[in-house]
């Protein structure tokens, strides 16, 4: 089999020897005689699997003890709808940059549970930059500030993270998480 070159959005391509354990351990994960898709969620080898996964990404990504870490379902889209589910409860207010197709998303969300002030747009602009932002337009009183660290559809992404003072930030990473250093502690 030749193998194909894969430079489109989404899933990239991945070394052989990864596919190839993928491939063995499907039909015994780590000599359970089990397949991993036919592991218990409670039971040792698949527990094994979570733990190992909450210290890889606290390693690599140098997250603090303070913090928990969730493996959640539904993506993004679910996200958009989660996130002001249980943030968006003090003053139900949040601040927003809103720079194309993902945040358009996240703000149809959040407006079901509040208002959103949008501090900034590149919307005027066919979202082809990260707008500038003006800290006299941010909200002292949100309950987050919501930003899309890395826009794939515009080619465009956050140089550096917002100072938004003491208001909890929360970012769509969904395309560029682990592919770059981040400081856990903004969040």
């Amino acid at each position: 089999m030749t193998r194909a070159f894969n430079f489109s959005a989404g899933p990239a391509v991945l070394p052989e020897e990864v596919l190839k354990k993928a491939q063995s351990e499907l039909l015994d994960y780590d000599h359970s005689g089990m397949s991993v898709m036919e592991l218990s969620h409670r039971g040792k080898e698949f527990m094994g699997i979570m733990e190992k996964a909450e210290k890889d990404l606290r390693d690599i990504m140098g997250i603090p003890k303070n913090y928990h870490v969730l493996f959640l379902q539904g993506g993004a889209s679910l996200q958009f709808a989660m996130i002001p589910i249980n943030l968006m409860t003090k003053s139900k207010k949040i601040d927003m940059v809103h720079t194309g197709q993902w945040t358009k998303k996240a703000i149809s969300e959040a407006k079901k549970f509040g208002a959103v002030n949008i501090v900034a747009s590149s919307e005027g602009k066919n979202f082809t930059e990260i707008p500038t932002l003006d800290p006299a337009k941010f909200s002292k009183d949100a309950d987050y500030f919501h930003i899309c660290t890395n826009n794939t559809i515009y080619g465009t992404k956050f140089a550096t993270l917002p100072d938004i003072g003491d208001v909890p930030l929360v970012a769509d990473m969904s395309s560029n998480i682990l592919s770059e250093p981040i400081d856990v502690k903004k969040f």
